[in-house]
């Protein structure tokens, strides 16, 4: 691994840093996709924006409107503090229904943005995407937020959240529920790696000598 730091971190596991990206395809296709130039107001087709707002809202133009209704969410809780900003954009992002990607997209795994996931919903790191973009735009930091690839042991089955770090606790925002716990108070969830812009950590739970 490239930079490798060993620290203690989520959920008690030990954390190995790298900046060595190049294994996580769709996470950097995804920053790719979202990048790309996305067309403005004046550029919809005007057949579009002469149609009802209920009419309006349906197929591809439901991207449109989730993204106006986005802004003004941003919009509006800009003076958010950062504590109570973590429940709202997690409230706000868990109203979408919950689908598999092998019936959203036909393939196992899809790691959609924003728009993509307005468009179609999307499963729990499509949730923990979202979430983080969304902060990003709030002013959290990138280096303070991580997408946490995990196992839930109570169900048994792959699962990922997002954690942000708020001083001296990391939180979770958790497609599951709308409460934002402190990580040490979730006990049924086994970190396997985290990500975000700049590094990669892979955990392993272990316990800590001396």
């Amino acid at each position: 691994m490239v930079d490798a730091q060993v620290t203690r971190g989520l959920f008690g596991s030990m954390e190995i840093r790298s900046t060595n990206m190049a294994k996580f395809a769709k996470w950097t296709e995804m920053w790719r996709r979202y990048n790309l130039p996305r067309q403005t107001a004046g550029e919809q087709d005007q057949s579009t924006q002469n149609l009802s707002k209920e009419s309006s809202c349906r197929g591809l133009a439901r991207v449109r409107c989730s993204r106006e209704a986005w802004d003004n969410f941003i919009g509006q809780n800009r003076s958010t503090p950062e504590r109570e900003l973590l429940d709202k954009v997690n409230a706000y992002m868990n109203r979408a229904s919950y689908i598999v990607d092998p019936v959203n997209w036909g393939i196992p795994d899809y790691w959609a943005t924003p728009d993509e996931f307005f468009l179609k919903d999307g499963d729990c790191e499509d949730y923990a995407i979202s979430k983080y973009v969304t902060l990003k735009r709030l002013g959290i930091a990138p280096d303070a937020m991580r997408l946490v690839i995990l196992q839930d042991e109570n169900l048994k089955v792959a699962h990922a959240v997002l954690a942000v770090s708020l001083g001296d606790n990391i939180f979770i925002l958790d497609n599951q529920v709308d409460a934002v716990l402190p990580h040490t108070k979730i006990l049924h969830y086994r970190p396997v790696y985290s990500i975000n812009e700049s590094a990669w950590w892979l955990h392993r739970m272990i316990s800590f000598s001396g």
